[in-house]
């Protein structure tokens, strides 16, 4: 149920992005979700409607996208994704030292108004 307590936080900084720039109606609000942060995308929606109930995104959108894990290797410098497959190794050099650089966030990428 943590998913709540996100979704009203979003919704509370989006409604305070709107105010800054004199948005009066929030059509679309997009949300960045990291594969690593263990908020699922289904309650997201599904808590969306309740949560957004007398607030500018009342009749809003919410549009998820979902970030996968990306790690960089501390020892070649490159980008993978970690996978069971390459047993979480660097693809690139065997390394297991990496550190993530994606897929922690809960982020509140963009608000659309007309």
């Amino acid at each position: 149920m943590h998913e709540m307590s996100y979704m009203i936080r979003l919704i509370n900084l989006a409604e305070q992005t709107a105010r800054e720039q004199n948005i009066t109606d929030i059509k679309t609000m997009t949300v960045e979700v990291g594969a690593m942060t263990g908020v699922l995308p289904y309650y997201l929606n599904k808590y969306f409607p309740t949560a957004a109930q007398g607030t500018l995104l009342e009749h809003a959108t919410l549009e998820i996208i979902e970030i996968p894990v990306t790690t960089r290797c501390d020892d070649c410098g490159k980008e993978y994704a970690p996978s069971k497959d390459n047993e979480y190794s660097c693809p690139h050099c065997g390394s297991k030292n990496g550190t993530v650089i994606a897929g922690r966030e809960v982020t509140l990428r963009s608000i659309m108004a007309e």
